[in-house]
Parts: C-alpha cells; structure tokens; sequence
C-alpha cells in the first residue's frame, strides 16, 4: 500500500465516520449484541413459523452489509475482495475471544450453498467477459503457465519440502501436501483483475486460462491420489479415462456448446423474446455446465467458465435489446443511414454487454457471501503451534515460488510477475484438496495446520501485492 493511498483513505475516514456514520454503526453493532436474544426468544413455537427462514434473512443481511462496509478498504488501494477476506477470517476467529455468536453459520447449509453458488455465478461472469478467439491467442502460454504451476509445487511439496521438514511420514500424506500445493483459486484472482477493471488485459487471459487448466490438472492429481488412498493402487488405465473426460468435456463444451447455444436461444426467442426468458438462458446454461462438470469429476467453477465463454453476444440476436438501446433503435430510423451506422457502431458495444448487466446484480449479492464465508473457514488457531507456524512458512513460500515461477513461461509483451502473483492465491481448493485428505485419514491435524496456514497467507498477500503490480503496470504504461 503506497503512502499516498493510505493518506487519501485516512481523510475519507475521518469524513465519512462523521455524526451519522458513527451512529449507523453504533446501531448496527447494536443489531449483533441484541440478534443471539432475539433469536432465542422465539421459543418452539416461532420454529413452527419459518423461524429458520428468518434466521437465515438475518444471517445473509450481516453478511452483506458487513461485506461492503469492508469495501473502505478500497479508499486506501485495496481490492474490495480483500476487505470480505478479512471480515470473514475476523468473524470466524471470534470465538478465539470468547464470542462464539457467528459459529452457527460455518455450519449453515444455505448460506454455504448460497456460498457455492457466488463463485460458481463469479466465474460465469469472468467467461462472459473474455472472448473463445482471445483465449486461443494465449493457448500456449496459458498451458505452459498451468503445466510449471502445478509440477513444481507438486514436486516441492510431495517429494522434497514434506520428506524434508516431516519425516517418517506416509507417502500419501505428501502427495496430498503435494496436491494441495498445485491448486489457484481462480476466483480470488479474477476478482481483483475485476475490481481494478483489468479483466481484459493479456495477463488477466493468460491467468484465468492457466487458472481452469490448472484446475483440470489439480482435480486429476487430486483423484489419482485418492484412488491410491482408497484402492492401494492406480492403473495407467484409469489416469488415461480421468484425463480424457477432463479434455472431452472443455472441448465438448465449447464446441458443441457453442453449435446448440444458437438453436436453443433461436427455440426460445420463439416462446418470449423479453428479458426474462434471456436471463433463464443464460443462467441455466451456466448452471447445467456446472452440474455436468460436476458429474464428471471436474470443479463446478470449471463448467460455469465453459458456459460463460459459450455465450456470445451473437446467440441473443433473436431477443429484444436493453430498453434504452430499443428505444434508440427506433429513434434512428428517422436519421440518414451513414449517420445511422455511426451510432449503431457506437450503441453496438452496450447491446452486447446486456447480458453481463442484468447477471450483475446476482453477482453483487452472491459473490460476496462467498469470499466472506471463505474467510470464515481459516483457523487462525493454528498459529498456536511455533513448529507448525515454521514449517508452514516454508512451505508457504515454496508455493509462492512455485507458481511465481509459472510466469516466467508467459511469453513476450507480459508482466511476467503479474501472470507469477495471479497463480498464488489457493483459496477455498487448497482447503478442499486437505480436507478431502483428513476424510481419507491421510492428512493428519499437524499437516491440515500447515495447509491451513500456507491458504491463509497466499489468500490474503495475493490481492495487495497483485494490486500494487497493475497500479505500477498502469503507470508506467500511461
């Protein structure tokens, strides 16, 4: 964070938090002290009465004004992704003092699915801003940038830093410490590039594809190894059937996806061409691709990003423009038609972003639920253990080298430290990939500590430092 940044989002502090803004506060702090008695103050019978329904209102409220009250954070250069971070880890650590309030909601189903449903909604959007044709420009490099990313963490972590600083240990815990190591949560990363309107740079493309490569890759590494856990061995057969069904169902997707999109648009436009039934095209296509990359072994996030880079803007022709670009339409009509090219070349551009701006407001009220909810599941009670807390450092910084190396391959024209930075991130995978260990009684406490702490410090240093890198990049550029 530069010093100017801070100064400006201290003065923005010191007016905002004026009268008003302390007593909104105030009240809102009164909201949390009195919500616990409330709550048990409803008795068998309000149960009766949609009492769990209401809790859950309550819970998904806090969620959202505590997620954007942290987007102060933007004031001093931060990414407002950051700021639900921290609420998260901060309301999720409460009970280290003794307020143990906001325990009920790491278990809450809804929310947790609602949680689910925002990174799934979050990487949607990400394939509806980026383009199959850009994408293909950096195929290669995005590849290369994957492959790097997930041997040398791999290899770090499986066969040389876990030996090493853990000896005696079964293989399988390594190679799970290994795999945990490969995984990016691409939606932390695609949420800063989001937030700092960078989504369309080279390096955003080359990331978000190494991202869902790395993922394809990291869930094949992940199966393989609990398939050793639970059969005591894996065929050659059975790697060769996991990694096809990864590449059939991409290049399915896409393909095919892109082939019946334009005759199940052009079926329905038949029914009702308003934006209802184009809003329950687009999401269900999101929400079916993610079910079936689900269904093949692949992580939901995986098929929503197929799903969004599928519609293009051209499959909704059939259907009535955004209400000010109708009415626009008409208007021109009555000009000359060189004129009226102009203009259309001009409103063009916000007829095609239609679909991103009514998929919007979903994404405003989803994808904070889950970064908040992913804060809530770092432990910081593991930092209670000196050994552990060293030995995941180490291992905290060979993932940070291990995917900063994986930038290096980006090519020409790149900020290759932008491409390393964006692969750090492990997020809510790295947390799956060690969980999936300890259901297995594979990964002990002692190694869920360490993965624990390396998600934390690779979730939470990512975003500043990939901040500070486009800013600078910005710069120097203008």
């Amino acid at each position: 964070m530069n010093k100017v940044g801070f100064v400006k989002g201290l003065n923005f502090v010191k007016k905002t938090f004026d009268k008003k803004g302390l007593f909104f506060l105030f009240g809102l702090c009164l909201v949390l002290t009195f919500f616990p008695f409330v709550e048990a103050s409803g008795g068998a019978e309000a149960q009766g009465h949609g009492a769990g329904a209401a809790l859950n209102f309550m819970w998904l409220a806090l969620i959202l004004i505590l997620a954007k009250l942290s987007s102060l954070i933007e004031k001093f250069g931060q990414p407002a992704v950051l700021g639900e971070l921290v609420v998260g880890v901060v309301l999720g650590n409460l009970v280290l003092f003794g307020v143990d309030f906001f325990e009920p909601l790491k278990h809450n189903q809804i929310v947790s699915f609602l949680s689910e449903l925002g990174v799934v909604i979050l990487l949607f959007q990400v394939g509806l801003e980026s383009n199959i044709h850009e994408m293909k420009k950096v195929g290669v490099k995005a590849m290369l940038v994957a492959i790097i990313g997930v041997i040398i963490p791999f290899v770090s972590g499986a066969y040389l830093i876990g030996p090493w600083l853990m000896p005696g240990l079964d293989l399988n815990a390594y190679l799970f410490l290994g795999a945990a190591m490969t995984a990016t949560s691409v939606g932390i990363t695609a949420r800063v590039f989001q937030d700092l309107g960078k989504i369309k740079t080279k390096e955003a493309k080359i990331i978000l594809g190494a991202a869902v490569i790395d993922d394809v890759i990291g869930l094949m590494i992940l199966a393989v190894v609990s398939a050793m856990v639970t059969l005591g061995a894996v065929k050659i057969g059975m790697i060769s059937w996991i990694i096809a069904k990864a590449v059939l169902f991409l290049l399915g997707a896409i393909v095919l996806g892109q082939f019946f999109a334009r005759k199940i648009s052009k079926w329905f436009a038949r029914i009702n061409t308003g934006v209802a039934m184009k809003f329950t095209i687009v999401v269900g296509f999101c929400l079916i691709f993610s079910f079936l990359a689900q269904k093949i072994g692949l992580a939901p996030i995986v098929g929503a990003f197929a799903a969004g880079l599928i519609l293009d803007p051209v499959h909704f022709r059939y259907f009535k423009d955004h209400g000010l670009v109708e009415d626009l339409k008409k208007e021109l009509k009555q000009i000359r038609v060189d004129e009226r090219k102009k203009i259309n070349k001009v409103i063009a551009p916000h007829s095609h972003r239609h679909i991103e701006d009514f998929i919007e407001p979903l994404g405003n009220f989803l994808i904070p639920i889950f970064f908040v909810m992913t804060g809530m599941s770092v432990n910081l009670a593991t930092l209670k253990d000196p050994k552990v807390v060293l030995v995941a450092l180490v291992v905290t910084l060979v993932a940070f080298v291990g995917k900063y190396v994986s930038g290096l391959v980006g090519g020409q024209g790149v900020n290759k430290s932008i491409i390393g930075f964006g692969m750090v991130p492990r997020g809510e995978v790295g947390l799956i990939f060690a969980t999936i260990g300890k259901s297995l009684g594979v990964v002990s406490d002692e190694i869920f500590s360490i993965i624990v702490i390396m998600v934390i410090f690779t979730t939470l240093l990512t975003p500043p430092i990939l901040t500070y890198l486009l800013k600078k990049q910005e710069k120097v550029g203008g």
